[in-house]
C-alpha cells in the first residue's frame, strides 16, 4: 500500500477514535447510571479503542490481530445497545419476539467465534488464505446482523417517536453498509480494497454527531414498540437475503480456489447470476405470499395484523378518483388479503341477472347468473363463503348447493365471496387460488366476509351515485321537453284562434295579411323548437341583443289575439346580454297571460326603458289581477295552472331565465284592477350599438 496512502488511513483512524473519545467523555458527563447508558459509552469506547488500534497498527507500532479484535467488540458492543433497545420498549413482563430472540444468539454466537478465531486462530497457519476469507465472511455476517436490528429499531418505532432515533439509525445503518461492502467485496475476490478501507476512518468519525444527537434526544430510549407482521417479514426477508449471499460467496470462492485456468471466469459468472437470482426471488410474489404466511402461522396467534389489512384494504377501495374502476379495485383489494393473484366481480343487472362486471388479472372467466338460480338463492339466504375445492371432498356441508356450469369450467377458481348490504346480495367475487397457499378456515372467512360488506357498501354508493347522475340528465331532458310542449300549446292556440277567426274574415285582405304572418312566425318558432329538440337543452350561448328587438319579437308572437298590446319601445342603443330565443320565450309568456286575463275593452302594455343603470322590462294589464297569496304560493310553482288547458310553467320558465340572467321579476297585482309584472336585468356596456353580437 503506498505510504501516502497509509499515512491518510492512520489520520482517519485517529480522527474516529477522538471522536469516539470525546463521544464518550459526553455521555459520562450526562451520566444516569442506566444500563443503555453504559452498554452507550461501551460501544463508543471501544469505538475509540477500534479507532486507536488501527491507527497505530498502520503505523507498525502494534500488530495487525489487535485492531481485528477491537472491530469485533464494537460490532458486539452496538448490537447489544440495538438488542437492548428494543427490549426496552417491550411491555413489561414480556418475552422477546422469537425473530428477535433468534438474532441474539447467531450474534453471541458469532461474536464469540470471531474473537476466539482472532486470538486463537482455528485454522492451520499453512492456509492463510483460507483464514483471511472465513474471517471475511463472519464480519459480514456480523454487519448483516447490525442492519437487520437498525431497520428493526427504525420500523418499530412511532412514526412520531422516530425524530429521536432516526439519527442512531442513520449513523449505525450508513457504518454497517459501508463494512457490508468492505467485507463482501473482501471476501468475493479475497484482497482489501485499500482505498475504501483507508477511508473508513473518517466515515466512522463522521458518525459521531448523528449518535451524539440520538443520545440527548433519548434518556430513556424507552419508546412503545411491538412486534408487527411486517417487521417480521422484512427481517426475516433481510436475514435470508444476507444468507443466501454468504452462501453463494462461498460457491464462489471454492470455484475460483478449485477452477484452475478458468476459475476466475466461471466465478464471475456464477456471482452475476446468483445475484440475478436473488433479485428474481425477492421480486418473486409466490415467494412473498408463502414467507408471509409461514411467519403468521408460526410467529403470531392470529393470522392477520388486522389493522394493517384493513389500512390496505380502504387504500385500494378509495385510490384514484371516486367511482373510477371502482369494481376492479373491489376485487383487487379482497384478492390481496388472501395473497390471491387474480379475481372477477358479479354485479346484478337488473332483470338480466348476475353479469361479469369486472375483473382483475383474470380477463378469460366468462358466465351469467340468473337472478332466481338455486345458486343465488343460496349465497344470498347463507351468506356464506363458498370454497370450490371444500365442496368437491366435503359435499355434506354444503347440502344440495350445485355450482353453475361456467363455475365448474374455471379451473383456477377458488373462493365466492357474497357481496352483502343488509339482507340485499348486490353482487359476489370469485377468487383464483392463493400464491401463498392460504388455508381456509374461520378466520379467513370472517375476514372475507367484513371485508365484503365494506366493498359492497362502496359499491352501492357509486350504483346510486350513476343513478343519482342518469336521474339528473332526465330531469333536464324532461324539463326541456316540457318547456317545448308549453310552447307548442301556446302555437296550437294561436293557430286555432285564426281558424275560428277565417270563416267569419276569410274575405278580408287585412285578416288575411295578418294570417299569413302570425302562420309565418308560427312556423318560425316551431323551427326553433325542433332545433332545441335537437340540442336536447335550453341552453345556448348568451349575445348581446337589443331590447327593442326583443320585445318586437314578443309581441309579434301574439297576432293571433284580438287584443292587440300597447308598445312603448326602449332607445335602440338599450341593450342586454341573454340568449334572445329564451328570453323572447319568457316575456311572451308574460304577455300572452296578459292578453288572455284582459277583457276586449281593456289594455295591455309592454315597454321597456333604463332605470338606475339597469334595463327594465314592464308588463301591464288592466285583466282579473291576483290577490297576494296566490302571487307568493301559486304563481311562480310548476305545473300548477287555473287554466282548464294550461300547464302552469310560463310564469316558473319566465322567473328561472331571469334568475340564469343574473335579473330579477317582481310582480304587484290587485284583484279586479290588473297586474304589472316588472323585469330587471344588467345592461351590456360592452357592445356596440351597430347590431347583435354573436
Amino acid at each position: 500500500m503506498p505510504a501516502t496512502l497509509l499515512l491518510l488511513a492512520a489520520v482517519g483512524y485517529g480522527l474516529a477514535a477522538l471522536a469516539y473519545l470525546g463521544l464518550s467523555g459526553l455521555i459520562v458527563a450526562s451520566w444516569r447510571r442506566r444500563p443503555q447508558g453504559r452498554l452507550l459509552v461501551l460501544a463508543t469506547g471501544l469505538s475509540a479503542t477500534w479507532g486507536a488500534f488501527t491507527a497505530l497498527t498502520v503505523l507498525g507500532m502494534l500488530p495487525p490481530r489487535l485492531d481485528l479484535i477491537a472491530e469485533v467488540a464494537r460490532n458486539g458492543a452496538w448490537l447489544a445497545l440495538l438488542l437492548y433497545i428494543l427490549r426496552l420498549r417491550l411491555p413489561p413482563g414480556a418475552v422477546l419476539p422469537s425473530p428477535l430472540r433468534l438474532i441474539r444468539t447467531l450474534s453471541i454466537a458469532l461474536v464469540s467465534v470471531l474473537l476466539i478465531a482472532s486470538v486463537y486462530p482455528l485454522i492451520a497457519p499453512t492456509q492463510p488464505v483460507l483464514a483471511r476469507w472465513a474471517g471475511n465472511l463472519g464480519l459480514v455476517l456480523l454487519t448483516i446482523m447490525g442492519l437487520v436490528l437498525t431497520e428493526q429499531v427504525y420500523r418499530s418505532t412511532r412514526p412520531e417517536d422516530r425524530w429521536a432515533i432516526k439519527f442512531l439509525c442513520l449513523g449505525l445503518g450508513g457504518l454497517f453498509v459501508y463494512d457490508l461492502y468492505l467485507y463482501a467485496n473482501a471476501a468475493l475476490f479475497n484482497a482489501m480494497d485499500a482505498e475504501v478501507w483507508a477511508a473508513r476512518g473518517y466515515v466512522a468519525a463522521l458518525v459521531t454527531p448523528l449518535i451524539a444527537v440520538s443520545a440527548a434526544r433519548n434518556p430513556e430510549w424507552a419508546a412503545p414498540v411491538g412486534l408487527s407482521r411486517s417487521m417480521a417479514f422484512h427481517t426475516a426477508s433481510l436475514l435470508g437475503a444476507g444468507i443466501y449471499l454468504l452462501l453463494m460467496a462461498g460457491a464462489g470462492y471454492y470455484l475460483r480456489l478449485f477452477g484452475g485456468e478458468w476459475g476466475d471466469v466461471v466465478q464471475t459468472v456464477f456471482i452475476f447470476a446468483a445475484a440475478m437470482l436473488l433479485v428474481l426471488l425477492m421480486f418473486s410474489g409466490t415467494l412473498r405470499a408463502r414467507l408471509r404466511v409461514f411467519l403468521s402461522k408460526h410467529f403470531f396467534s392470529y393470522r392477520y395484523d388486522y389493522r394493517e389489512e384493513w389500512l390496505g384494504f380502504t387504500r385500494i377501495l378509495t385510490e384514484g378518483r371516486p367511482g373510477e374502476q371502482l369494481c376492479e379495485r373491489t376485487v383487487e383489494a379482497l384478492a390481496r388479503l388472501l395473497e390471491s393473484p387474480g379475481g372477477a366481480l358479479w354485479m346484478r343487472e337488473g332483470d338480466a341477472g348476475y353479469q361479469r362486471a369486472s375483473h382483475w388479472n383474470w380477463a378469460d372467466i366468462q358466465g351469467t347468473e340468473p337472478a332466481d338460480s338455486p345458486f343465488i338463492q343460496w349465497l344470498a339466504s347463507k351468506q356464506w363463503v363458498v370454497d370450490l375445492d371444500e365442496m368437491k371432498v366435503r359435499r355434506d356441508l354444503y347440502g344440495d348447493l350445485g355450482t353453475p356450469a361456467w363455475l365448474q369450467n374455471a379451473d383456477d377458481a377458488w373462493l365466492v365471496v357474497p357481496l352483502m348490504l343488509h339482507d340485499e346480495m348486490l353482487g359476489f367475487v370469485v377468487l383464483k387460488h392463493s400464491l401463498g397457499k392460504v388455508t381456509f378456515n374461520w378466520e379467513v372467512s370472517d375476514l372475507l366476509k367484513v371485508a365484503a360488506r365494506q366493498a359492497a357498501a362502496h359499491l352501492a354508493q357509486m350504483r346510486a351515485s350513476n343513478q343519482l347522475i342518469v336521474a339528473r340528465q332526465f330531469e333536464s331532458f324532461n324539463r326541456t321537453t316540457t318547456f317545448v310542449i308549453h310552447d307548442l300549446k301556446n302555437l296550437i292556440a294561436q293557430l286555432s284562434l285564426l281558424l275560428a277567426n277565417a270563416e267569419k274574415h276569410q274575405h278580408n285582405p287585412e285578416f288575411q295579411a295578418d294570417m299569413l304572418d302570425t302562420v309565418e312566425n308560427a312556423v318560425a318558432r316551431m323551427n326553433k323548437v325542433l332545433a332545441q329538440l335537437r340540442r336536447g337543452s335550453d341552453a345556448a350561448e348568451a349575445q348581446s341583443v337589443a331590447l327593442a328587438d326583443i320585445l318586437t319579437d314578443a309581441a309579434a308572437s301574439k297576432q293571433a289575439f284580438k287584443l292587440r298590446p300597447d308598445l312603448d319601445m326602449p332607445p335602440a342603443s338599450l341593450r342586454v346580454r341573454a340568449e334572445r330565443d329564451r328570453l323572447t320565450r319568457a316575456i311572451g309568456h308574460l304577455l300572452q297571460n296578459a292578453l288572455e286575463a284582459t277583457p276586449a275593452s281593456g289594455h295591455v302594455t309592454l315597454r321597456g326603458f333604463e332605470e338606475n343603470g339597469q334595463a327594465i322590462i314592464e308588463v301591464i294589464d288592466t285583466g282579473s289581477g291576483m290577490d297576494e297569496e296566490f302571487v307568493r304560493t301559486r304563481l311562480f310553482q310548476p305545473f300548477d295552472s287555473t287554466k282548464g288547458a294550461g300547464m302552469g310553467i310560463g310564469a316558473y320558465e319566465c322567473r328561472e331565465t331571469l334568475r340564469a340572467l343574473g335579473g330579477n321579476i317582481e310582480v304587484d297585482s290587485t284583484p279586479g284592477l290588473g297586474t304589472r309584472f316588472r323585469l330587471s336585468l344588467s345592461l351590456d356596456h360592452n357592445a356596440s350599438a351597430g347590431g347583435d353580437a354573436a
